[in-house]
């Protein structure tokens, strides 16, 4: 844990999984918009990451003048701990963690989660991490655990499981106790290990928590789990027999289904960005009273400037913004530039953003370029300023299999580029009209697809980049439904609301 800035007391803390200052784009562009669209409040932020390693050494945002706080966290990286020592552990400290054990996995309703577990003082006093990594009774829960449920499965393998699961949450205790009285407000992007620390602080203090999911954490963690592309985090090589893939999954996705019910049973208001991440919300057990949407929004004066760069007539440029991972897909684009130069030879595809994060998946990316021949139409261009990008584009596209709601796409809007994307998150609701009255009768921006459908992406590719028609029509209704419904003032607006509502009930 380090403190990166300290310049006082602040009216909302901001707790981060893995995001901003440190990660550009997504839910890191939407704290940032947010601290420097309400200069009228302090902010600090609480930076959880897996590894340093995985991140910028330095930040890659510029800290404005009302952030005056923030501290950071790496959960995976290894730090000091006590000497190794026998202990014997309390038993009926180990019972609570019993029936921890069986809330998380017969997903219980939110009222029944043990309570002495929402309060910081039990992961403090009671069951420390020393007592949890050392002890003989977190030896015989583990050991039995382990033949009750899957004998099958290597001791050693699901031992050291459980602690790589369960380790952080000793980290994020000492870092919720460490930020305690900081913050009159606590505000975090995510459940997951951020929602969680919000919730041990806002059940020790009573400070109001708001919770805005950007994409639904759970359903994320199960992605990336079940795709296996890459562990969760990169930080974890668990996974070596089917038997083991299958159980060690369901245990990873148990426990952040059940810190997702902590969070939801603490947060109030619960936001999401659109609709579908609403009833969605409600699924994995929010309350759906305490439900509601505030959909992000776009600079469009900025991003409006730059239309005077268009040049006439529709580039054949195709570009996808976002990083080289796998939960982008990036294989299918490339699949699909392969059909779609088959008709439009010319035809550019551009992949804007860094390709550090998944070094391996990058690479296989770029083998595939040279087997499908297509070396002279995709381009790497690593991270680039958008407002030098979309003037040069004929179509912004996303082919990922998980979104929340992209900014890019609202961003290429504001700019004039309709967009191709596959059906995730709120692109639907983007491209085709959301549940905002009027929006739908403004038409379609752009083409919606199945995931992964290289048939599906490339006629729609080819079928905008040669027929002028329809490309301006998707462009009129692309500028029309970012300036009417997506603009950063309605965006800060709503956001403003939300804290001096809180601020009046806490009498600040």
């Amino acid at each position: 844990m380090r403190v990166v800035l300290d310049k006082g007391e602040v009216d909302i803390l901001i707790p981060c999984e893995g995001t901003y200052p440190y990660v550009r784009g997504g839910v890191s562009s939407w704290i940032a918009q947010l601290i420097t669209g309400l200069p009228e409040y302090s902010f600090g932020i609480v930076f959880l990451g897996s590894r340093q390693k995985d991140y910028s050494a330095k930040p890659l945002f510029e800290f404005p003048d009302n952030l005056l706080f923030m501290v950071e966290l790496f959960m995976f990286d290894d730090d000091e701990k006590e000497p190794i020592r026998a202990r014997d552990g309390d038993i009926e400290d180990f019972k609570k963690i019993e029936e921890l054990y069986h809330w998380f996995k017969e997903k219980k309703e939110q009222d029944s989660f043990p309570k002495e577990l929402k309060k910081i003082d039990f992961y403090r006093d009671r069951v420390d991490e020393a007592t949890f990594l050392y002890s003989r009774e977190s030896w015989y829960f583990i050991s039995n655990k382990n033949q009750e449920n899957c004998p099958e499965i290597s001791f050693l393998d699901y031992f050291w499981s459980v602690r790589s699961i369960h380790i952080p949450i000793w980290k994020v205790v000492k870092l919720a106790n460490f930020v305690l009285d900081k913050g009159k407000i606590i505000h975090s992007p995510s459940t997951g290990y951020s929602g969680f620390l919000s919730a041990l602080i806002a059940n020790d203090t009573g400070k109001p928590f708001i919770l805005t999911e950007h994409g639904i954490y759970t359903k994320e963690r199960k992605i990336d789990l079940i795709s296996s592309s890459f562990n969760l985090y990169k930080k974890l090589d668990l996974f070596r027999e089917s038997a083991e893939d299958n159980y060690i999954q369901k245990m990873w996705v148990n426990f952040f289904e059940g810190i997702g019910k902590m969070t939801y049973s603490k947060a109030n208001p619960i936001l999401s960005l659109f609709s579908v991440a609403k009833e969605t919300q409600i699924a994995y057990g929010a309350k759906a009273e305490l439900c509601r949407v505030i959909p992000n929004g776009v600079d469009i004066k900025r991003l409006g400037a730059t239309l005077k760069n268009r040049p006439t007539g529709v580039p054949k440029v195709i570009t996808l913004i976002g990083r080289v991972v796998s939960i982008k897909d990036i294989k299918t684009f490339i699949r699909a530039i392969r059909v779609t130069a088959n008709v439009i030879p010319d035809v550019e595809a551009w992949v804007v953003g860094p390709d550090d994060e998944e070094i391996a998946y990058a690479e296989e990316c770029r083998d595939l370029i040279d087997i499908l021949d297509v070396k002279d139409n995709i381009k790497f261009l690593g991270f680039q300023n958008i407002a030098d990008i979309l003037p040069k584009s004929g179509l912004q596209t996303l082919t990922s299999i998980s979104e929340g709601m992209p900014l890019v796409i609202l961003e290429g809007f504001a700019a004039g580029v309709p967009c191709v994307s596959t059906d995730v998150g709120s692109c639907k609701e983007l491209i085709y009209g959301g549940e905002q009255e009027g929006d739908r009768e403004l038409g379609k921006a752009g083409v919606i697809c199945q995931i992964a459908n290289v048939e599906q992406l490339s006629s729609a590719y080819i079928e905008l980049l040669t027929n002028e028609d329809r490309w301006y029509k998707a462009q009129k209704v692309a500028l029309e439904r970012v300036n009417r419904f997506y603009t950063q003032d309605i965006f800060i607006d709503n956001y403003r609301e939300v804290y001096k509502d809180i601020f009046k009930k806490i009498g600040e």
